[in-house]
């Protein structure tokens, strides 16, 4: 999940209970897999697999789970066909959503959507309502203990950031899709490690949500799209803390 509040992402990738970081890893090894599948099992040749790996590396994800799922992608065989979807969703309190999903049957995949839109508050929205509010952007944080301030931002600009922000928690590095992995890796070559590097939906406009019945409702939609096996990622732009 992205938008609501990136140090709560961070905190949920790296101290998921056991139930939840195995629900979280079979997602990420779903992606890897399907990657591998339709791209082949080589990350410098297939941009969709690099992406997949950064995001196992955040989660704390073992390696061999990660080698399970590119080895089940390039195995062969018969092999489901899977198709990316974009759902654009408003929820409660008015708050948008990108709800990107992978699925092998897209029937299925919209009728389990509908329904936990129906019973958490939210509604599909018209096509380009919702995507117009966002950016595609890449997105790199950093824990401030991993790194120094000055020594990141000098990095991160001059290999092409557009911006840098500093924050209590750590750091927040923002590029244009193109200057991603270039940054990525101009950062990781003096050995800081990124917690969370991906390119991602940013909302250009947050909604603040300071009500607790209004974070907990969001919060429930939220979390009972991320439970479907499909759905790959949920973007938000409401903001509030966990």
């Amino acid at each position: 999940m992205a938008g609501h509040s990136k140090w709560a992402k961070v905190k949920r990738l790296k101290g998921a209970l056991d139930v939840k970081k195995g629900k979280i890893f079979a997602k990420i090894g779903r992606e890897i897999t399907i990657a591998a599948k339709i791209g082949g099992g080589d990350p410098h040749m297939n941009p969709r697999l690099r992406m997949g790996i950064l995001k196992a590396r955040g989660a704390n994800m073992p390696v061999e789970n990660v080698e399970r799922a590119i080895k089940k992608g390039t195995g062969g065989g018969e092999a489901s066909t899977f198709d990316d979807l974009t759902y654009e969703v408003y929820g409660p309190h008015g708050v948008a959503m990108i709800v990107e999903i992978s699925t092998d049957n897209r029937n299925r995949t919209a009728a389990e959507i509908r329904m936990i839109l129906s019973r958490n508050g939210g509604a599909l929205a018209t096509a380009g309502s919702v995507t117009r509010l966002f950016q595609r952007k890449g997105q790199m944080i950093i824990q401030r203990a991993a790194a120094g301030e000055d020594k990141l931002m000098e990095v991160a600009l001059d290999s092409g950031a557009e911006d840098f922000k500093a924050e209590e928690e750590g750091y927040e590095i923002i590029t244009d899709q193109a200057h991603f992995e270039k940054v990525h890796k101009a950062i990781e070559a003096t050995g800081i490690k990124c917690d969370v590097a991906e390119v991602t939906s940013i909302p250009i406009i947050t909604v603040p949500l300071a009500d607790p019945a209004a974070v907990a409702a969001v919060t429930k939609l939220i979390d009972a799209l991320e439970d479907n096996d499909d759905v790959k990622d949920v973007y938000t732009n409401s903001e509030f803390s966990e």
